[in-house]
């Protein structure tokens, strides 16, 4: 239990911890990639500004020197001015978007837009901002010039940061799963410590009530069986002693069994035929099934082997019949059917008896709890019954569910791995 306890503890740090990390390196790359994208959208504009100064329109036709390009490019003056001009490529149009010339290595494929930055997907990514060529006399625009430059380098930048990125978030989670596991186990120490002095004292004075129990119990079932001595007026008190001895009886036993529960050792399990110890407990209430005139039926599968302790189980099973023939009124049935698939095997116990009301479903197999109506307390029952099947069969990897309708009966449904 405080093993599953523990790993819920972790997982759920750690899912906390990546969500904040995530929320962080994603902030992070797109601050990035927003500065990185802003200073090539600066780079080509500016490039774009200094190249429509060769630019003028005259005689109705634009008019460029053509020997700029080549002569920037073959610069040996200013090295870096060569490469810019080399990564980045001027395009001219006129008016009506047909164009005119170009310069560089690199161009956009794009038919002109009036958007100012156009980005062409491919195998390698090229930005293009685009700028209209005012023509100072008239101010009126002349044509367009568009500067484009392949983003090749921004996208090798933000793969190195992604991996950058997912590798700290990778160790970080590492490196936390290892403090994570250190830090749980220091919390539940003291729950741990505290749980386990809980159940041994519920061990405990469950075990020391037994002695005291069994002796009110022995001699009041002597004063009822020789009553001379015993005033008329004072034997419906014996009785009623008699009746919750007992019932404090079956009390201290159910603490017992989920004390032991909390501490028993599975590496003890061996595997049980499920088969004959559905038949021997059907045999064994067979006898109460016909005081009460109910029809318990069974129809179970042969070699259904699961793997666990057979007095647990045989508990679980004895449960469960015990409480559908005690709801079921006379003439009533129960039916206990089995099934079995791929990884599991089903046992379902049905009843034809009042139901359950649906607000009390979720409750059914909490400790002490009783519905004020579908679950009296009778004679001999703790409210510890369902609690302790539910923890054996959870115990043996399965789980327990209920359905119910009123006046309709009611199913508990076992699900034991195989």
């Amino acid at each position: 239990m405080f093993e599953q306890i523990r790993l819920r503890l972790l997982t759920t740090y750690l899912i906390v911890l990546a969500g904040i990390l995530i929320t962080f390196a994603l902030g992070v790359r797109v601050l990035f990639h927003h500065v990185l994208s802003q200073k090539i959208t600066e780079k080509l504009t500016t490039i774009a500004q200094s190249s429509m100064t060769s630019v003028e329109m005259k005689n109705g036709r634009l008019q460029f020197d053509s020997d700029l390009p080549t002569r920037q490019i073959s610069s040996t003056v200013n090295p870096k001015l060569q490469k810019l001009l080399t990564e980045t490529g001027v395009e001219i149009f006129d008016r009506t978007g047909k164009l005119v010339a170009q310069s560089g290595q690199v161009s956009l494929t794009l038919p002109l837009s009036i958007q100012p930055i156009q980005i062409q997907s491919g195998q390698v990514r090229i930005e293009g901002v685009t700028m209209p060529i005012i023509d100072g006399d008239t101010t009126q625009t002349i044509g367009y010039i568009r500067s484009s430059q392949p983003l090749t380098e921004l996208d090798e930048n933000l793969t190195k940061l992604d991996l950058g990125l997912g590798g700290g978030i990778l160790l970080a989670l590492i490196l936390s799963s290892i403090g994570g596991i250190w830090l749980t186990k220091q919390a539940m120490q003291p729950v741990e410590a505290s749980f386990q002095r809980l159940q041994q004292f519920t061990a405990d004075a469950s075990h020391e009530l037994r002695s005291p129990l069994m002796a009110i119990k022995s001699n009041t079932q002597v004063a009822l069986k020789y009553p001379t001595g015993i005033r008329d007026g004072d034997l419906d008190k014996f009785e009623s002693i008699d009746s919750a001895t007992t019932q404090m009886t079956r009390l201290t036993e159910d603490l017992l069994w989920l004390a032991r529960l909390d501490g028993d050792d599975r590496q003890q399990w061996t595997k049980i035929d499920l088969t004959q110890i559905l038949a021997d407990v059907i045999q064994t209430h067979q006898t109460l099934a016909l005081s009460k005139q109910i029809d318990l039926q069974a129809e179970i599968a042969p070699a259904l082997l699961v793997t666990g302790d057979r007095s647990q189980l045989v508990r679980v099973f004895t449960n469960l019949i015990e409480n559908a023939l005690h709801y079921t009124p006379d003439r009533g049935k129960v039916i206990v059917r089995t099934e079995q698939a791929k990884q599991h095997i089903l046992i379902q116990v049905r009843d034809t008896g009042g139901g359950i009301e649906p607000e009390h479903l979720p409750k059914i197999f909490d400790r002490f709890w009783r519905a004020d109506r579908s679950r009296t307390q009778w004679e001999g029952g703790s409210g510890l019954g369902l609690s302790i099947v539910q923890s054996i069969v959870t115990r043996h990897g399965g789980k327990i569910t209920v359905s119910s309708e009123r006046h309709q009966g009611s199913c508990f449904t076992v699900r034991l791995p195989i």
